[in-house]
Order: C-alpha cells, then structure tokens, then sequence
C-alpha cells in the first residue's frame, strides 16, 4: 500500500466527496472518456463538468491528457492517490439507481462508438491496404515484422484486429496454426478471401471483441496487435486481454503510430488515438506482466507527411512450470 502525506489524502477525499465527482469516478473507472461524452452520460453542462474534472485531476484522481483537439480523461492508476480512487468505487453499491443509469448511459456511448467504426471498417474494408500506404512504406513495416518473428517454426500465433489477413497471410507459414479475430464481419470476408488464395490451410478467422478474445488462454507463442490499438478507447484492457493468450515465453509484437498531429484521421478514419509515445507503451507492457524486449521506429526518410510507425515486441516472463501443461489448457 502506497502512502500519502496527510493533506493531500484530505484534499483527495474533498474532491471525491461530491455526487458529481463521485458518479465521474465511477465512470473513468470503467472507460477513458471526453468532456463531451461525460456531458451526454451525466446530462450536465459542459462548464460544471469541466470544473468538476479539474478538481479531480488537480486532487491526484484522475488523469487528463490531450491529443489535437481532444482532449481525454481516465482513472489514475498509479500511486496512492490512484489507491484511495480505487477503494472509493469499489466501495460504491453497484446497485445505486444513480449510478445504474449512468453505467446505462456509457453502455450507449460505448455502442455508439463501436457502430461508427464497425461503419467505418464495412465502408473501408476493400481498400483498407490503400489506407495503409498514410504511413512508411507496408514492406517495411513487413520486414521489420519478419526479422522480429524470425525462422524458427511457431506452434501457434493469434493476430488481433487482423483485418484484410495481411499479417496471417505474412507469419502463418510458419506456425503450426494461426487464429485471426476481428469484429468486422465486412473485414473478415476481405481476409478470407485473401488466405484462401494464398492457399493457407492453417488459419482460423474468428469474429470477436477484442477486450473478451474467443480463443484459449496460454496458447499462442506470437500474438500480433498490428495497428489496432489507436481504434480503441481502452488499450490497456486490449493488450491485457491479448497477454492471457500467450505461452510462457511468448511474445506480443504491437506495430502502431508514433505520436503525430494528424487530425483528420481521427475526424475521417475512426482513429481514437494519434500514435503512442514510447514511453507509455513501455509502461502499459510492464504493468500487465511483460518484459519490454524491443523497441524500433520506422521513420520516413522522403515524405514529411508520412507517419512514423513503431514496433514494440513485450515477452511473457513465466516458464512452462509456472502454468498447466499446455495440453491441458488448449482447444482446437
């Protein structure tokens, strides 16, 4: 347990001590969330939210952070002011009518959100490899990928997000099995039809949300998340998710966008994030259980206007007798 010096435990229970405050706390508990999505869920103004925002991250409770003209919030989670957070909602009766309908509100923001990139992904899904071409050169992001997963044979990989089967298409001759989950049934068809042509007979495509994987737990040696995270609203319950599939010793190989201003991607191409500094994926990778083993950027050397394009590998630190036998945890 993290200690706190005495007046800012006081000032982090006054800021808490508020039933606006309080129904916000529950909220950036489950969910990063915009100013505007709080004013929808809560039905309040936007400049009492924003006050009452203020307050909270001023005490230690929760956390702002911008991107362009966004600007988003969260829970702490980290420290003791993260601590004291935590134990408040915990300790709040889940069945309180006030806070049932907020939940009920998020539930219907969350859809909303979900519906405007399973639009965006039906509408993009033929020429999602055209979308691709905004950053560094796809070959070079292959090859790096390549050199990453190397020539020993691969008992199994899963590809989240695996949208037109590229990445499959990429790594699947080398495993003895490869699981692809996306939740675009558009998205899926496009990878079918790819891995059907390139006559990989290995592969299972899966439809699922990525925060609850349909697939088996401490099974795949290399999980790939290629330019999935900035669709999320919630990266680290996604990279969390994905660390259960992996076998000790595996490994998570995450390729995204370095931080960049591209606003319009966000507007037009569904993105909820603009790239990822190294340093907080470093963090998210060390706070669900694995070792950072490798970082590398891609940067354009010609186009100004192309994104940098990071690739993190994180490796599950457990050996085989930490878990069951395998065998016995697998499915087909």
């Amino acid at each position: 347990m993290t200690r706190a010096p005495l007046p800012q435990l006081i000032a982090a229970l006054e800021a808490a001590g508020e039933i606006t405050r309080l129904r916000l706390l529950a909220l950036l508990a489950e969910a990063e969330l915009t100013v505007t999505e709080l004013v929808t869920i809560l039905g309040q103004s936007q400049p009492r939210i924003s006050r009452h925002l203020k307050l909270l991250v001023e005490a230690g409770l929760i956390e702002r952070h911008r991107e362009g003209a966004w600007a988003f919030f969260r829970f702490a989670d980290r420290g003791a002011m993260a601590e004291i957070a935590r134990g408040i909602v915990d300790r709040i009766e889940k069945t309180d009518p006030v806070l049932t309908a907020d939940h009920s509100r998020l539930a219907e923001v969350r859809q909303a959100r979900a519906e405007q990139a399973s639009r965006y992904f039906a509408a993009q899904a033929t020429q999602w490899d055209r979308i691709r071409s905004l950053h560094v050169p796809e070959e070079l992001v292959e090859a790096a990928l390549s050199d990453i997963v190397g020539d020993r044979p691969l008992h199994a990989v899963l590809d989240l997000g695996t949208g037109t089967g590229r990445m499959l298409e990429l790594v699947a001759p080398h495993a003895g099995r490869a699981v692809g989950v996306d939740q675009s049934p558009a998205m899926l068809n496009v990878a079918r039809s790819r891995l059907d042509h390139a006559g990989l007979r290995n592969v299972q495509l899966r439809q699922g949300d990525i925060y609850a994987l349909p697939v088996e737990r401490d099974a795949y040696d290399l999980v790939i998340m290629h330019q999935v995270l900035h669709y999320l609203d919630d990266p680290a319950r996604a990279l969390r998710e994905a660390a259960r599939t992996l076998r000790p010793q595996g490994r998570l190989v995450i390729v995204d966008f370095a931080p960049h201003a591209h606003e319009f991607l966000r507007e037009q191409h569904a993105h909820r994030r603009l790239g990822f500094a190294r340093d907080e994926v470093d963090a998210l990778l060390r706070d669900i259980g694995l070792d950072v083993e490798s970082q590398r950027d891609l940067t354009p050397q010609n186009k100004k206007d192309q994104l940098t394009v990071s690739l993190w590998v994180g490796r599950d630190p457990r050996v085989v007798s930490d878990v069951l036998p395998l065998t016995h945890r697998e499915v087909a």
